[in-house]
């Protein structure tokens, strides 16, 4: 088991405090000991002494030990650590399911249940491995959320609470002054608020550079009718969340590496303003937002087949999911199809078996149909081959009775090994799955046919290429979107639509 000092090397962490190097942001917090205040290590304040500053893996843990968000460098804003998605452990499964709310929904017995622990075991991995328990994590998320939410809406105090997950008012007070060393009317009067508009738009924190114009490519490229629209600059789908529907628009833009981190404006109209910090995780999981570009781009760079596309397209994203089990159902409908037809099969059942939804952006009807919906469908009557109808709907009900779960709280392996022994899932649907739905760093799809076309319209041998593969790991995931993104079409221009 990794603990926390085995984590965070000092001597490293205070060299990067020393330069402000951005790329540690949300890696590592620095906590000041004689202020009691903690910051990212790219803070523009003084550098404290060595001998004042201890390092903490997450900001709850330095939140747990006494010490206070700065309120110059806002330490808890930052996109989270990358750390998480490449290994996969316990700790990273239970962050993920954190940020989405499991505990504020389930408790702490619930999110125990997903990654296949006991509480207490739970809670002994976490505080070993993040310096803080699940209920301490989820606080410092409920207060990151409601701080953003004050700082940049008009919602009422009591909504921002109960949006951000708090069970009360007074918690909710207690909180905030306690990590932030503020009332929630000092915060909204220091920095503003935008106007009433009756929804929710807050900004997601990326590292740069972001490859924003490709991920909207690819994208609008896997557009599901009613579920999905898009134009230049902009992504709009609706949400099926814990309390109710929704919506998410996203503008998107391309972010230089001088930045050091970028921001993604998501705008949500949600029918319950708890499923505030469901789809706002859910979101950033879409945008890939915790992914470090730098050392991906750096290791990629390493191999000449790659060096030229991530010199023309660097901070390249896995586009994520906002539901895992929709990206599986369209794995299988996609199969030895091309993507234009997948979606035209997909457009078919979300309109015949999806939930009608009233939405302000024009083309957005529909719920992706559930997978309890799509497990009661005759395989005969859908549109495909009976044998693809028939792994679709053995899927969906493995997924609908909870056989096999996809929200990143299992182990990637054992999700695999399980979507393997459903009759008409093969290596490339398991191993699309996971790139997507799980988001696995190192996924490559040697059999892939968009693979194969990528290889030879650059000029080189495809089995040559494939055969050196193993040379991408750890980052295969995101040398497979970069030979994919050479395929893909130009973004259609819908500037008037979805505003």
């Amino acid at each position: 088991m990794t603990s926390v000092a085995e984590l965070l090397d000092d001597e490293v962490c205070y060299r990067a405090v020393l330069s402000r190097d951005r790329r540690f942001d949300g890696v590592f917090y620095t906590a000041v000991r004689t202020t009691r205040i903690y910051c990212r290590p790219s803070c523009a304040a003084r550098t404290p002494a060595r001998r004042n500053v201890a390092f903490h893996p997450t900001a709850a843990s330095a939140q747990s030990a006494g010490f206070r968000a700065c309120k110059r460098c806002l330490p808890d804003a930052t996109p989270g650590s990358p750390r998480w998605d490449v290994a996969a452990d316990v700790a990273g499964r239970a962050m993920r399911l954190v940020a989405d709310g499991v505990v504020d929904r389930e408790g702490v017995d619930g999110l125990a249940r997903r990654v296949g622990y006991s509480a207490r075991h739970l809670n002994r991995v976490l505080t070993s491995e993040l310096g803080a328990g699940p209920l301490a994590l989820a606080r410092a998320r409920r207060a990151q959320t409601a701080r953003v939410l004050i700082e940049t809406t008009q919602l009422g105090y009591a909504d921002v609470a109960f949006a951000a997950g708090f069970a009360s008012v007074r918690q909710f007070n207690d909180t905030i002054r306690e990590v932030y060393a503020a009332t929630p009317t000092e915060l909204r009067g220091r920095r503003g608020a935008a106007e009433a508009t009756g929804t929710v738009s807050l900004r997601i924190a990326v590292r740069t550079p972001f490859a924003g114009t490709a991920l909207l490519r690819f994208l609008a490229h896997h557009l599901i009718p009613g579920v999905e629209v898009a134009g230049r600059g902009w992504y709009a789908r609706t949400l099926d969340l814990p309390h109710g529907p929704g919506t998410v628009r996203l503008d998107v833009r391309d972010a230089e590496p001088a930045a050091g981190t970028a921001f993604v404006r998501a705008t949500f109209a949600l029918a319950d303003l708890r499923d505030t910090a469901a789809a706002l995780e859910r979101t950033r999981r879409l945008v890939d937002a915790d992914c470090d570009p730098v050392a991906v781009d750096e290791h990629l760079l390493a191999d000449p087949v790659l060096a030229p596309l991530v010199t023309a397209t660097p901070g390249l994203r896995v586009p994520g999911q906002i539901d895992g089990n929709e990206v599986a159902i369209r794995a299988v409908i996609g199969q030895q199809v091309s993507v234009a037809g997948a979606g035209t099969v997909t457009g078919r059942l979300v309109a015949q078996h999806g939930r009608p939804v009233a939405t302000d952006i024009p083309g957005l009807t529909h719920l992706f149909p559930t997978a309890a919906a799509i497990a009661a469908v005759d395989p005969g009557g859908l549109p495909m081959p009976r044998a693809r109808g028939v792994a679709l709907v053995g899927l969906a009900g493995s997924l609908a009775e909870g056989r096999i779960a996809l929200d990143r709280g299992p182990d990637r392996d054992a999700v695999r090994r399980q979507l393997l022994d459903l009759p008409g899932i093969g290596q490339w649907t398991a191993d699309y799955i996971a790139l997507r739905a799980l988001a696995h760093p190192d996924v490559f799809l040697p059999t892939d046919v968009g693979v194969r076309n990528a290889l030879n319209g650059l000029g080189h041998d495809a089995e040559q290429v494939v055969t050196g593969s193993e040379g991408w790991r750890p980052w295969s995931s995101y040398a497979l979107l970069h030979l994919w993104n050479t395929l893909m079409p130009p973004l259609a221009s819908r500037d008037d639509e979805g505003n």
